[in-house]
């Protein structure tokens, strides 16, 4: 029984996955999430119910749209197999409860904006602002109201901390070293995980940024590098993980 809840998560994992990449594409552009449906962005195909199978269309159709030939990048089979993988961590870490809800919702909402941020230098305030939303509804139920004031100063501290690393680094590079919605973002990451551990995704995501944007840079000769992905890839991992403030204490100690 627990390989078939196994298999319907990733299955979820990737339709959701299929769904967080169009919200991520459409959204910066204030275009609508739901229409029009799926299409080629070449020849505007509209695409039929055996073109939309997450992973599997895309391997069938040997990568390439079936009605224009024009190659589909590859990119999007591989960020929906991430979701399912995402999905069955969250499931088998926390559980099918309302804790996986919780996380569910916060992952969810950094994969939409790592879409966004990645294609479009945007992290859409919209999809912060549900999250905080929903989280909090999910948390009040679970945790109480208590609980809930906790992690709204917590989110408050990550804010003010990493505005203030932003102020430092516009006075120091004397232009804008980081955008608003990395701050936003930051409260988000307060909220859920503690100011303390929201703080250590900075330095995980500039660990995992590091390279990533050193091979960028020699790519494209370009030195606009969008942060909030590798913000986001950190609060996954320390979510996750199930890493917290004390045994980082213990570890430096």
């Amino acid at each position: 029984m627990e390989l078939f809840y196994t298999i319907v998560m990733f299955v979820y994992g990737t339709i959701f996955g299929s769904f967080y990449n169009v919200v991520g594409d459409r959204l910066p552009n204030g275009e609508s999430i739901m229409k029009p449906g799926s299409h080629c962005p070449k020849c505007k195909h509209m695409l039929k119910p055996l073109e939309l199978i997450p992973i599997l269309s895309y391997l069938f159709q040997g990568g390439k749209c079936k009605n224009c030939k024009c190659h589909i990048p590859i990119i999007h089979p591989i960020f929906e197999l991430c979701c399912g993988i995402l999905f069955v961590l969250t499931y088998k870490i926390y559980g099918f409860n309302i804790d996986f809800f919780i996380a569910i919702t916060f992952i969810s909402a950094l994969l939409i904006i790592i879409v966004s941020d990645i294609n479009y230098y945007i992290i859409p305030d919209e999809i912060l602002i549900i999250a905080f939303a929903v989280m909090t509804i999910l948390l009040i139920i679970s945790k109480g109201f208590t609980v809930f004031l906790s992690s709204l100063f917590n989110g408050a501290i990550a804010f003010i901390i990493m505005l203030l690393i932003k102020l430092m680094g516009d006075y120091l590079f004397k232009k804008e070293s980081m955008g608003g919605g990395d701050i936003k973002l930051l409260f988000l990451f307060g909220f859920s995980l503690g100011w303390e551990m929201a703080l250590l995704t900075i330095f995980l995501g500039s660990l995992i940024g590091l390279p990533v944007s050193l091979i960028i840079l020699y790519v494209k000769k370009t030195n606009i590098i969008p942060f909030g992905p590798f913000l986001s890839m950190g609060a996954m991992i320390i979510m996750l993980s199930g890493f917290d403030f004390n045994r980082l204490l213990d570890l430096i100690s």
